[in-house]
């Protein structure tokens, strides 16, 4: 009997080493599947430094759309300086205030707070309504739609031989009219004729003719020089600006009353011989 019982239990002893090492060796084997060096799994450092490039471009972004959108905008509680010269709704003087003091104003009066120069020592702020900061951007964006669009200037080519006709050159002036009052730049070649060797001063009196036919309109804005190797002259025409339209006009009112004197002066010698 005694013998029976240490067969059973040296049975179920191995019986048991076997199951254990039968689940050790499962578990041996599923754990470098678990921890695999080879598996895709993402870096801390790379997480963290794609989020910050992520971060940046988004601030940069954010950061252009609020500056485009931050005029007359309500800085709120958020005021980072500790004193500021302070204006109230109306335009009125309140003088350097501490802004735990500029806090309880705007919460008693149920005011914002708009930054309107940083440049000054201490900055200065002003109070305003809602309805206040809600005009001034409307007139801000109103400004900038009138602001005028400067398109770039254009410029217009024509080539000629000094030999032209009156005719042909009368009509390369109107084509050369047109293009001035549509705003364009002109550039003007004259190129010498085979057989000539006029100087320059021929080409010139060409310029000059082109210039006259359109008076109060145009002018150079580059004078002519020699090009391409002395064979050929060059100029470019430009509309007059407001300054100068203004000094033409203004010349030419001087002009007239000058010629009226004289006209009046000669009338009055006139009578003066009759008598």
């Amino acid at each position: 009997m005694a013998l029976l019982q240490r067969l059973a239990l040296h049975t179920i002893k191995t019986e048991s080493g076997r199951i254990g090492g039968c689940f050790g060796k499962r578990i041996v084997q599923k754990a470098p599947a678990q921890l695999s060096p080879t598996a895709s799994v993402p870096r801390l450092s790379d997480l963290i430094l794609a989020k910050g490039f992520s971060t940046l471009e988004d601030t940069q972004e954010e950061k252009k759309k609020k500056k485009k959108s931050d005029a007359f905008s309500n800085v709120g509680r958020k005021i980072s300086e500790r004193i500021i010269h302070v204006f109230d709704e109306k335009g009125n003087d309140l003088g350097v205030m501490h802004r735990a003091n500029v806090i309880r104003l705007m919460d008693k009066e149920d005011l914002r707070l708009v930054q309107r120069n940083a440049s000054t020592e201490p900055p200065e702020y002003q109070l305003m309504t809602g309805a206040q900061i809600h005009q001034e951007r409307l007139k801000a964006r109103e400004q900038e739609k009138a602001k005028p669009k400067t398109a770039p200037t254009m410029t217009k080519e024509l080539t000629f031989s000094s030999n032209i006709g009156q005719h042909d050159l009368d009509t390369k002036s109107k084509q050369i009219q047109q293009w001035i009052e549509k705003q364009y730049r002109v550039q003007i070649t004259i190129k010498k004729g085979k057989n000539a060797d006029e100087p320059q001063s021929e080409t010139d009196e060409i310029f000059n003719q082109i210039l006259q036919s359109m008076p109060g309109i145009a002018t150079f804005s580059s004078r002519p020089q020699a090009v391409r190797g002395g064979t050929a002259f060059m100029c470019v025409l430009r509309h007059l600006n407001k300054k100068e339209e203004k000094a033409y006009r203004d010349s030419q009112e001087a002009q007239k009353r000058a010629a009226l004197n004289r006209d009046k002066g000669s009338d009055r010698e006139s009578d003066a011989v009759c008598q």
